[in-house]
């Protein structure tokens, strides 16, 4: 197989699909790697309509970028852009030649320079980790093996009926293909339990690594604190209401704020020179205010 990011798909078409698979997965990868060249990161920034956020209107904020990208060795920074929105948040798209991170206009507003030290730090580190190829490469297996594990369903309860229509004897066949069918039902659980469970893991690392980057792993610890204060516990209520359950972190993307709050103080004090935050703690120059919800836009027609 072919090596890199296109040897990583064959080997999963392989396993899932055989030879097969692995011809038309790899066609069909390449066809799509062609096709969103140049605009690998645009259209998730398009779809939220954020702009670029230029270094005159945070010239520190560049810079601390410019640091972190250097220490954790990115051949050039993340371009920084400007998210429209009210909530906490901030994201990074792209890959380690050309990438990007958003961050919002309520995170921007409400964090100070240290707690914002700790966040880019966090997005650069799964820009250097290759975070971003990893766990598409996980949703690409997860989409693949749901998709041949209910084509699979679909096939037996096919089967079966036939078999039902065509002899009244096929007991011990039909027993076979309910056990089957049992099997092909609880894979894609189990795939997505995985999914976020490497999500989660990543997530860990990716804390280690900004609290490196930055040597101030309490300023990360005390982002988390604050954005957990504005945003967590509301959308908490709402998506998880059991929150006394003992398996709720299996069905978590992330790990729960206060997990990663102490590991975070554990790991203090870091050896590595901490860096300056941003001494322009005020709202970027140029840009106002949000006042209402993110408008959500179809990237490449609706501008």
């Amino acid at each position: 197989l072919p090596g890199g990011w296109g040897g990583r798909r064959g080997l999963a078409a392989g396993l899932l699909c055989g030879r097969g698979g692995v011809i038309w997965v790899l066609a069909l990868g390449r066809g799509a790697r062609g096709r969103r060249r140049g605009r690998r990161r645009g259209w998730v920034l398009r779809m939220y309509g954020a702009p670029p956020l230029p270094a005159a209107a945070a010239r520190a904020r560049h810079r601390l970028l410019e640091i972190l990208a250097d220490r954790a060795g990115l051949p050039r920074p993340p371009a920084l852009y400007y998210v429209p929105s009210r909530m906490l948040n901030a994201f990074a798209v792209g890959d380690r030649n050309a990438s990007a991170i958003g961050v919002t206009d309520g995170l921007l507003r409400t964090l100070n320079g240290r707690q914002l030290a700790g966040v880019l730090a966090h997005e650069v580190s799964h820009i250097s980790s290759d975070d971003l190829r990893m766990m598409t490469l996980a949703d690409t297996v997860g989409r693949l093996t749901h998709a041949i594990a209910y084509a699979g369903l679909a096939m037996l309860l096919v089967s079966g009926a036939t078999m039902m229509v065509e002899s009244s004897s096929a007991r011990p066949a039909l027993a076979s293909l309910l056990l089957v069918s049992l099997v092909l039902l609880a894979v894609p659980t189990v795939v997505t339990l995985l999914q976020l469970a490497l999500s989660r893991a990543r997530e860990y690392d990716a804390d280690v690594a900004a609290a490196t980057l930055t040597g101030d792993p309490l300023g990360l610890a005390d982002a988390l604190r604050t954005l957990y204060e504005h945003e967590g516990r509301l959308w908490e209520r709402i998506m998880v209401p059991h929150r006394g359950s003992p398996d709720q972190l299996l069905l978590r993307t992330h790990p729960t704020a206060q997990e990663r709050i102490r590991r975070l103080r554990e790991l203090a004090p870091i050896d590595s020179p901490a860096v300056t935050p941003p001494s322009d703690d005020h709202p970027p120059r140029g840009f106002g205010p949000v006042s209402g919800p993110v408008r959500l836009r179809v990237p490449g027609i609706w501008r």
